[in-house]
């Protein structure tokens, strides 16, 4: 139902929403379907992927016992937890997805700033994560099948004939998914994680298996001093924020269609702190079980279920990893630039069409080109993935410190001079303001290498940076009575 049809419905006057800043993927969701268990299923999806598990297994390595793992990224999905609640809250009250909640602090027209910067973000990572699950599939099917060797001898823009097959399959298949909607995308996820855990599960059972069901959780690889392994603590904490602070930030997309916010918060605890931390410390024990049977820390997935030796185990390996990157892409990297193409554009740009744009763009980046060149990954990709931080932090204090939660909703689509978040010409000249150099700060500590010691912590300190200016800058605001509007839910 539109804006137009639910004020009519309601006897109050029609309001004719702007055409430039609406359509029907971007007006307040109708159907609110979404369970717990979707929820729940999303956060698999996220969590279950190959990047996580290096990640989870690659702290071990660095000088990190089991159990310092496990209460470190325990701390950092409570943290998580908390921040999706709050972005889940706005998206869950007002029904909007991330672009046009953007429009609330930076204004009808500045909301393309944090949307194009997001989108952005995730096309590249969209490309990335398919390669990277491309990768894992060929290593499958050179193992399970040896004379497709062949296919690794010549190669064209960079990438060999096994290679292109491999991308194309998986670029083909999450297209055919996402193709179909938001609809389409809950019901993959509510498939995928499930069957992942699955097959992890059925991983460590191996691996502990030949290990003799003995392995230290208190032992490392890489025994360090007391004071890095607490210096490596804080700085995984920091690293598992910036890594989730990309989703945090349009976690709205998907809350908007929940029904009720106890939804939102329970689908989040048993996805988040639970679900999260139990896969990162499967991750660590199958990584330290390696190190008792293979004599070495292996923490590539796909090269440890390479040494299992059986052929259908590899074809189930491959499968499995292809699901896994599907699942993350379609969530993390799929459905913000959908919605935020979409807002650029409302009249001609629907969610499906970006979502076609998106993964057209993330196969002609050549993202196999981007992940081989360090300077792209930390540079242009590290530098932009330091502005969400500040993005969040703006975002946050304007709706529950100045707007105090109150929010004209119909005026997010009103593009007139005169209307709530029209601000000066469609921006709101203090959220730029406090943007730029809490962004500026943010990048600095994330890529200086004089910086280093707090890089981990580019995103919590950027958003603590934002969140103080702009509450500086709109402290004369705060003050003002507001009186809630008729469409103020």
């Amino acid at each position: 139902m539109s804006l137009a049809d639910r004020a009519a419905a309601t006897g109050s006057t029609a309001f004719v929403p702007d055409p430039r800043l609406t359509n029907e993927d971007l007006a307040p969701a109708s159907a609110r379907t979404w369970k717990v268990f979707d929820l729940f299923a999303l956060w698999m999806s996220d969590v279950h992927n190959l990047g996580n598990y290096t990640f989870a297994a690659g702290l071990l390595v660095l000088g990190m016992n089991v159990w310092q793992v496990f209460t470190s990224l325990l701390a950092g999905f409570v943290l998580i937890y908390l921040g999706m609640n709050l972005m889940g809250r706005i998206g869950q009250r007002h029904g909007v997805p991330f672009p046009v909640v953007s429009r609330i602090s930076f204004g009808v027209w500045g909301a393309n700033i944090p949307a194009l910067i997001r989108a952005v973000i995730a096309i590249m990572w969209y490309g990335i994560q398919t390669y990277l699950a491309s990768v894992a599939v060929n290593v499958m099917l050179l193992a399970a099948i040896p004379e497709l060797d062949s296919w690794t001898e010549h190669s064209f823009l960079g990438l060999d004939a096994l290679g292109w097959t491999s991308f194309l399959t998986l670029w083909v298949l999450q297209a055919l998914i996402i193709g179909r909607g938001m609809e389409s995308v809950r019901k993959f996820q509510d498939f995928c994680g499930p069957a992942i855990w699955l097959v992890m599960i059925a991983l460590a059972v191996w691996v502990l298996a030949k290990a003799g069901w003995t392995i230290s959780l208190t032992s490392t690889p890489n025994p360090v001093s007391t004071g890095k392994q607490v210096s490596q603590w804080f700085g995984a904490i920091g690293l598992i924020l910036a890594t989730y602070g990309t989703l945090m930030l349009n976690f709205c997309d998907f809350s908007r269609f929940a029904p009720d916010q106890r939804t939102v918060r329970r689908g989040n605890f048993w996805g988040l702190p639970v679900n999260s931390t139990a896969f990162v410390i499967l991750s660590v024990i199958v990584t330290a079980g390696s190190i008792e049977v293979f004599g070495e820390a292996i923490t590539d997935p796909a090269l440890l279920v390479a040494k299992v030796g059986n052929t259908w185990v590899l074809v189930l390996g491959a499968l499995t990893f292809a699901i896994a990157t599907m699942g993350v892409n379609i969530v993390a990297n799929f459905v913000s630039p959908a919605y935020d193409l979409a807002n650029v554009w409302p009249q001609k740009i629907t969610f499906k069409v970006g979502g076609m744009i998106s993964t057209v763009a993330a196969l002609l980046v050549t993202p196999w080109n981007l992940y081989s060149n360090p300077d792209v990954v930390n540079y242009f990709l590290g530098g932009l993935g330091a502005f969400l931080g500040p993005l969040f932090g703006v975002i946050m204090i304007d709706y529950y410190w100045v707007k105090r939660g109150r929010v004209d909703v119909e005026a997010l689509f009103d593009g007139s001079e005169d209307a709530r978040y029209y601000y000066r010409k469609g921006v709101n000249p203090k959220a730029l303001w406090t943007f730029l150099p809490s962004a500026g700060l943010a990048a600095v500590l994330a890529l200086v290498p004089y910086f280093g010691d707090v890089a981990a912590y580019s995103w919590f300190i950027g958003t603590a940076v934002a969140a103080v200016l702009y509450a500086a800058l709109n402290r004369t605001e705060r003050t003002r009575a507001l009186t809630p509007a008729p469409s103020e839910a």
